[in-house]
């Protein structure tokens, strides 16, 4: 169930309408945060990474269930389902710590799922991640390194 809502981001992109809906101001930062984040996670995750790492998936007899069938065939390193959920995680906490809170769970189900399922190998959840943190802090700061750069020019 929690892979069927990750797919296409779905989950985060529910969660950060739920947050807008319900948190008012606190609610709105939280998503616009979490949004951008999940956008440069799987930037990088997705159109950066799995192009340079052909990572073939684990083997089909390394699973245990039926599931395996409907693997996708891009490569497997990294998690770009991981990177998203962290990075919308770690991106909505500090602005919202209830809601991040709330998030974790659904994070670390997406997490323990892409190994179960036979996606990826533990290090390709691993990797996504801290691609997803990585994506969290660089959208975190952004907004004073661009007041930075631009004020520091004029």
């Amino acid at each position: 169930m929690v892979e069927e809502a990750a797919e296409g981001t779905k989950l985060w992109c529910g969660a950060a309408g739920v947050m807008t809906w319900l948190g008012g101001w606190r609610g709105r930062r939280a998503a616009a945060a979490g949004v951008a984040a999940v956008v440069v996670a799987q930037l990088v995750s997705n159109g950066v990474c799995k192009q340079a790492a052909d990572r073939r998936r684990p083997p089909k007899d390394w699973i245990p269930h039926d599931e395996v069938e409907d693997r996708p065939d891009s490569s497997s390193f990294p998690s770009g389902h991981t990177a998203a959920a962290v990075a919308f995680t770690a991106a909505v906490a500090p602005a919202w710590p209830l809601a991040g809170a709330l998030c974790a769970v659904p994070t670390a189900a997406v997490a323990i799922e892409r190994v179960q399922s036979g996606a990826h190998y533990p290090s390709d959840v691993a990797a996504g991640a801290v691609i997803g943190l990585a994506a969290a802090g660089l959208t975190r700061r952004a907004p004073r390194l661009l007041r930075h750069r631009l004020i520091g020019r004029s």
